[in-house]
């Protein structure tokens, strides 16, 4: 019987240890730091490919921009260097180039608006199935929230931001609506922008709250200005290489867990907003509620300049986002 015994443990482990080795690990690139709820959502997708795989796949997150920063993630998306990255929508535009119209400005005044908008956009599902041609695929939509301003000076109005250098990622609407409310427009990596509000090179950033706090912009950019000049959600993106690899069993279990991690995200950074808010204010930070009217106006121009370059596209995008702010009234 012990012989017996032994010989099943033997043989368990032999198993346990064939499919160890056959198991596949997919790496998963983002910009956020290891505390962020992107790190947790990413951790969950993780547990959820391998548990609707049955272990076959291994996901390994790779937070702070280990692997690349977000454009090059994006690329690496394409060469198969990387499998999943997380980004800002108005990031892929550099491949498909129609997106940049996802950060136009004020376009919905919260959360439900915003996640029906992404969920039912025809216009937008249109634009995404651009994207395998391009070497990456959509998946589902996760949440940032908002992007609001940190800076060294407080801001009331547009006026109280001429002549300041900001710092933002490289997006050509994020420019067109920064510049139009006032601000210079300086492009660096996130992991880089602590430091350089630090030594003066930038007066401050714009990001959603969850990213002022995860990154600790708040420390030397004391004074969060709630402007929510833009709904950034953060699409989860795989390879196209690595798409194609999958079975279509695979694929299912891979939407399967995107979804599931989408709804987590989603619900995390609108519970905790007005958290973090607290916790940072606890911490020195000056957080500041203007009124919207003045920015709102200040950015009428970029809508203009959109029409001249993108044409009927911009119409149709904006006609989505008026039928969900009908349907969903602003709280």
């Amino acid at each position: 019987m012990k012989k017996y015994f032994f010989s099943a443990i033997a043989a368990a482990a032999m198993a346990w240890g064939a499919a160890a080795s056959a198991q596949t690990l997919l790496k998963f690139s983002h910009t956020d730091q290891p505390g962020g709820s992107r790190q947790k959502a990413a951790e969950l997708f993780a547990a959820k490919v391998a548990e609707y795989t049955q272990g076959r796949y291994k996901v390994q997150v790779y937070p702070a921009g280990q692997l690349a920063n977000d454009p090059k993630a994006i690329e690496q998306l394409q060469l198969g260097g990387i499998d999943f990255t997380v980004s800002s929508t108005g990031s892929y535009a550099t491949h498909v180039p129609s997106l940049n119209l996802s950060l136009l400005p004020y376009l919905v005044e919260n959360y439900e608006q915003g996640w029906k908008l992404y969920d039912e956009s025809k216009w937008l599902k249109a634009q995404f199935a651009k994207a395998p041609a391009k070497g990456f695929r959509f998946l589902s939509t996760w949440e940032a929230g908002f992007r609001d301003m940190t800076t060294k000076d407080p801001i009331a109005t547009p006026a109280d931001t001429k002549g300041k250098k900001l710092r933002s990622f490289p997006n050509e609407m994020m420019r067109w609506s920064l510049e139009a409310i006032g601000f210079n427009v300086v492009i660096l990596p996130l992991p880089e922008v602590y430091l350089a509000i630090q030594q003066g090179a930038v007066s401050g950033q714009e990001n959603p709250i969850d990213t002022i706090y995860s990154n600790k912009f708040y420390e030397v950019a004391p004074n969060v200005t709630l402007t929510h000049h833009v709904y950034s959600p953060i699409p989860l993106t795989v390879s196209e290489k690595t798409w194609q690899k999958f079975s279509p069993a695979d694929q299912a279990a891979v939407v399967k867990a995107a979804a599931e991690s989408s709804t987590w995200s989603r619900n995390e950074i609108k519970s905790n907003d007005d958290k973090q808010l607290t916790e940072m204010q606890a911490k020195g930070a000056k957080i500041a509620r203007p009124d919207l009217a003045p920015f709102r106006d200040s950015v009428k121009p970029v809508y203009a300049k959109a029409r001249e370059k993108y044409g009927a596209d911009v119409d149709q995008f904006i006609a989505d986002a008026e039928a969900v702010r009908r349907e969903v009234p602003a709280k």
